[in-house]
This record gives C-alpha cells, sequence and structure tokens, in this order.
C-alpha cells in the first residue's frame, strides 16, 4: 500500500512520544489508514470500465487523435493515447503535415494504407485525398468535385461541403465518404435557420478515385451533421449531431444522438436519446483496450473540453466520465487543451512508439 503524500493528514507522532506496546502501534497504524482513505475518497473512485488489467495484453494497444486546435483550425495535429482516457499531444504543437485542411478524417483502407479527407473550405468545391504508409509521410491520391446539384430530393441544395468524412466498410470493400449540405443561406436575424437545413449527403467508392452519385443518407426531415459510421456485429451504426437548435419541444437538439440499420447505406432508424449533454459535436468511437467497452468522445465547442461517454453496446445505456475538470480527484481522462475535432483511430505500440518519435 502507497500511502498518501499529505502530511497535514497522516502526520507521524513527536520524536519521544514513541509507543513501546505493539498493539497500540498496530492500533495507531491502522487507524492513519484508514483516515487518510477516506480523507482521499474521491481519488478512489473506480476507473471507466474497459481498461486492460495489470499484466494482461490489450487487445487495443494504443490511440491516435488526428485533430485540429483552437488557435489553428482546419489544420492536423496529432495526439496519441495508450489507454484511451489520457491524451498527450506530438510535436510540440506544431502541425504534423502543412499541406492538409479540413477537418481530420483517416481510415485505414482496402490496401492496408491509411487514407486522409479534408477539404479548403466549406465552400470550396473539391474534396482531397492523401495517402500513408506510416501517418507520418502522407502523399495526394486524388482529388473528388462531387455534383452538389443531382442530389435527388435535394434540389435547393448549396454549394457547401462540410466536414467530410471517410467510413471503410471491410464487409462490402467500399468506402462510404459523408458531408453535410445546407438549403438555407442564413439570414441575418437567424443564423441558425442555415444549420437547421443541413442534410448528411453521401457517395461510395471502392477506391477513392471513381465514385458513385450523391445522395442523402437519412430520410428524416431534421438536420444532421459529423457523421461517424461504425460496423458492430451484423448491425451499422452511424453517430451523428442532431443540428437541430434545442427547445423545450425539441430538447435533443445539439446533442450526439445514434442512429441503426441492418444496411450499411441505410434505411437507418430514427436516432435515439442523447449520449451527450446539448451543445456538443464532433463524435469520436473507440473501442477500449480491452474491448469490452465502446469510449464516446465529443467537444464542447466551441474548443470548450471535451466530454466522455461509456457503454458496453452500441445498442445499450450510456453513461459520463468525469473530466477535464483540473481536479486530479475527479479526472478520470484528460485531453490536451484547446483541441478541436478530428477522428481517432487504433494504432499499434509498435505505431505509437514511431508517432512519438517523429513527432517528438
Amino acid at each position: 500500500m502507497v500511502f498518501p503524500s499529505n502530511q497535514s493528514a497522516c502526520a507521524q507522532p513527536p520524536a519521544g512520544r514513541v509507543r513501546s506496546s505493539l498493539s497500540v502501534a498496530v492500533g495507531v497504524i491502522l487507524g492513519a489508514v484508514v483516515y487518510c482513505s477516506g480523507n482521499n475518497a474521491n481519488a478512489q473512485q473506480p476507473d471507466p470500465p474497459g481498461q486492460s488489467e495489470p499484466g494482461e495484453t490489450p487487445q487495443h494497444e494504443a490511440y491516435l487523435f488526428a485533430h485540429m486546435t483552437h488557435r489553428d483550425y482546419g489544420r492536423l495535429y496529432y495526439s496519441v493515447s495508450r489507454d484511451g482516457l489520457h491524451w498527450k499531444q506530438l510535436g510540440g504543437g506544431k502541425r504534423v503535415f502543412d499541406e492538409y485542411k479540413g477537418h481530420p478524417s483517416i481510415v485505414l483502407g482496402h490496401d492496408g494504407r491509411y487514407y486522409l479527407v479534408g477539404n479548403r473550405s466549406d465552400a470550396a468545391e473539391t474534396i482531397h485525398f492523401w495517402v500513408s504508409d506510416d501517418l507520418i509521410h502522407w502523399e495526394k491520391h486524388s482529388d473528388f468535385t462531387p455534383d452538389i446539384h443531382s442530389i435527388p430530393d435535394y434540389p435547393e441544395a448549396l454549394q457547401r461541403i462540410g466536414a467530410p468524412k471517410l467510413f471503410y466498410d471491410s464487409a462490402s470493400r467500399q468506402y462510404v465518404l459523408t458531408w453535410h449540405t445546407p438549403h438555407v443561406v442564413a439570414p441575418q436575424d437567424d443564423p441558425e435557420a442555415y444549420w437547421a437545413s443541413q442534410r448528411t449527403i453521401y457517395v461510395t467508392s471502392a477506391d477513392l478515385k471513381q465514385f458513385s452519385a450523391p445522395a442523402k443518407l437519412f430520410d428524416w426531415n431534421f438536420a444532421t451533421i459529423d457523421v461517424v459510421l461504425q460496423r458492430d456485429g451484423d448491425a451499422y451504426y452511424a453517430i451523428l449531431k442532431d443540428e437541430t437548435y434545442p427547445t423545450l419541444d425539441w430538447v435533443t437538439g445539439k446533442t450526439i444522438r445514434i442512429a441503426k440499420s441492418a444496411n450499411l447505406l441505410g434505411p437507418y432508424a430514427e436516432p435515439g436519446p442523447p449520449l451527450s449533454p446539448n451543445f456538443r459535436e464532433a463524435p469520436n468511437l473507440i473501442p477500449s483496450p480491452n474491448g469490452t467497452c465502446w469510449y464516446l468522445y465529443y467537444e464542447q465547442y466551441p474548443g470548450v473540453s471535451y466530454g466522455l461517454s461509456v457503454s458496453d453496446s452500441l445498442d445499450g445505456k450510456w453513461f459520463h466520465i468525469s473530466g477535464n475538470t483540473n481536479f486530479a480527484d475527479w479526472d478520470k481522462y484528460r485531453m490536451p487543451a484547446k483541441v478541436r475535432h478530428g477522428c481517432m483511430l487504433v494504432i499499434s505500440k509498435q505505431q505509437y512508439d514511431a508517432l512519438c518519435d517523429s513527432f517528438p
């Protein structure tokens, strides 16, 4: 047992007052242990589930968070973690790839290489892709300009491409590229009308060079952005931000929710209840180190903090973890300050070491 270093709580008796009786000494020691443990009760709160036991080889060894920062929005930075809970930023706060611009989204693709997607701005018409063998060196792979005005059942879509994101489905051996596109120009007296008009669009591809025609991913008539797709078992899940503004008539607004489908491209059932508080966005989903739980991160924007919810099933109930409070006794996870959204993915210990060496 390690005793706390709080000397006021666990002070030693003054010199010359040491008891000679063994039984009294044992009683004093046990009393000190009980007192100190009670005085630091918060530090004894259980850690989030999903961690590997000491000596157990984790199923998932390490994680990469490719993200932007509040100071340098839309550029590429890396943070890494061994346990999916405690993250450290790499590169001394410097960009890891100067050519990149967008909302970072990386997937491990059909050929064992990593693919990164971005765009210069929402107003830019072209989406860009890069490829890497090691997550360190990136080279250009392709460009894609979707025909926004050809989207079925979306005749008033505006030429806007928001936050392109990639998912690779190994079962069908195809990529799904999603983004959000609005159909209302923001009026001066109601800027939320623009965001309430966002709809999630997708295309598919076998190689990220040839693409299908764009289409809406969901049938629902409300706003969604920041969609992350995940397959688990025989089902597909769309983790998304409900982009309607929260009111008493729409209490789920600006929260993270999950929709489910038996098929990759839907139809998706209407999303379930919120998994986060209001005014959260940019969900990231990773499996826990021992593979028994899911860790769902989301940003409290703009760049305020990151929240974390945990469940043992994508169908199950979720609860929030305490972290980023700046009170060590309560923090069960830690993120670098002012990180903004991007993507998280599982990496190996070898890749973790290589990233730390390359971006010290």
